[in-house]
């Protein structure tokens, strides 16, 4: 059989299986590329990173992301055109890589596309009744298969939805199958533009694994030097935030929101920690003519209370764990200080020490998806009916 389907069939009995996971989050910073090679299936799966890059996206392709990024109202049409440009915009970066690798695009098996999420609303945060939780990624998977030639899984989130979740965090599944460990419960946290982090007991029993968002990570950050400061699109170093002192009361104020509350798993996304939230939060603290300095400070510490308050509220404080960092926020040293100045007893590592390039980590799981729902089964997760037993991925088949 050498048709599609036969192909997808020859795959999910393959003993190796090559896999390129895709990446592109809310910061808007260009596409992860990570090219792994697989063995096994659920609890058994090997996953090796055989190359891993990030192709940063050009300031005008940022634009036309921010056009349509995150707001209520956009035209509908420029939604239309990104879908299909993003997606060939990918497969031209998928090309270009593969080739710098000296990899062949007929040696690998899969591309695994998360796509570029333009707007997430989980029922908490939308509040309109009877609408269902919702979440939309475009970048077409069909036009990365033609494009690449090489079979797509893509639109993971929308499946996680329709079985009831709220479309994030995905990370529990893979978190679970390559990072538990028996004798030590983990803490897996990724701080992208939102945090979130995952949790996996020593005993390996997944009915206790759950995974959540936290709140935000870097996107707060982001916008305020993006608007603050020309010319730069983070705070690099943490240069700005090291310069200032977090404000109590802005403090406060930002972090008197429900949703640090609401129960886990739970859901967020720069949909509500956003410029109009921080200008709310100043109004409401008096502290609107706060240096710069001083806001991305507070910003910085407000990142790692969110993390701090939402663990602290669903871990069990006599268990021991250790805390495993991805993602860009690892890269900030105050945001790390903050961390650990909140977790004084708690070992902090890289997942570097895991064998999984920090910043290669989501688009890792994303492979992992796309290798599970090829060769494996269905997996009974967590306590929750957020976070469903289910396979993920739209299949596009390039021919």
């Amino acid at each position: 059989m050498k048709n599609g389907i036969g192909k997808l069939y020859h795959i999910s009995t393959k003993k190796e299986r090559i896999i390129l996971g895709l990446m592109s989050g809310t910061s808007l910073d260009g596409l992860d590329l990570a090219l792994c090679r697989f063995t096994g299936f659920g609890l058994e799966t090997r996953v090796e990173l055989l190359h891993f890059t990030t192709v940063s996206y050009d300031d005008a392709f940022k634009e036309k992301i921010r056009a349509i990024f995150s707001k209520h109202l956009v035209d509908l049409e420029q939604v239309c055109l990104m879908n299909a440009y993003i997606g060939r915009k990918h497969a031209d970066i998928i090309n270009q890589t593969l080739r710098q690798w000296n990899i062949v695009t007929g040696d690998v098996d899969l591309i695994a596309s998360h796509g570029q999420t333009i707007y997430h609303a989980p029922k908490d945060l939308h509040q309109i009744g009877g609408m269902p939780n919702a979440t939309l990624q475009i970048g077409d998977g069909d036009h990365i298969a033609v494009g690449t030639g090489i079979i797509t899984l893509s639109d993971f989130r929308q499946k996680h939805t329709a079985a009831g979740g709220e479309g994030a965090p995905l990370a529990i599944y893979g978190d679970y199958l390559i990072f538990s460990k028996a004798g030590e419960n983990r803490i897996m946290l990724n701080i992208g533009g939102i945090a979130n982090f995952s949790f996996s007991p020593g005993d390996l029993n997944g009915k206790k694994v759950f995974s959540t968002d936290v709140g935000p990570g870097n996107t707060l950050m982001d916008a305020y030097v993006q608007k603050n400061f020309p010319g730069k699109s983070y705070d690099k170093d943490a240069s700005i935030g090291l310069k200032g002192r977090a404000n109590p009361d802005l403090l406060k104020a930002l972090l008197n929101h429900p949703f640090f509350d609401f129960p886990i798993p739970k859901t967020t996304g720069p949909e509500l920690f956003n410029p109009d939230y921080l200008y709310r939060a100043q109004q409401n603290s008096n502290t609107s003519n706060l240096a710069k300095e001083d806001v991305m400070a507070t910003l910085n510490r407000f990142s790692a209370e969110g993390i701090s308050k939402v663990m602290k509220q669903c871990l069990d404080p006599s268990q021991a764990f250790v805390m495993y960092i991805s993602g860009g926020g690892m890269h900030n040293p105050l945001l790390l200080r903050n961390i650990k100045e909140l977790f004084p007893a708690v070992e902090i590592k890289s997942t570097e020490t895991l064998g999984i390039h920090a910043d290669a980590k989501e688009a890792v799981l994303f492979a992992i998806l796309a290798n599970e729902c090829l060769a494996g089964q269905v997996m009974p997760l967590g306590g929750s009916t957020k976070t469903p037993a289910i396979r993920m991925g739209k299949i596009s088949l390039p021919d």
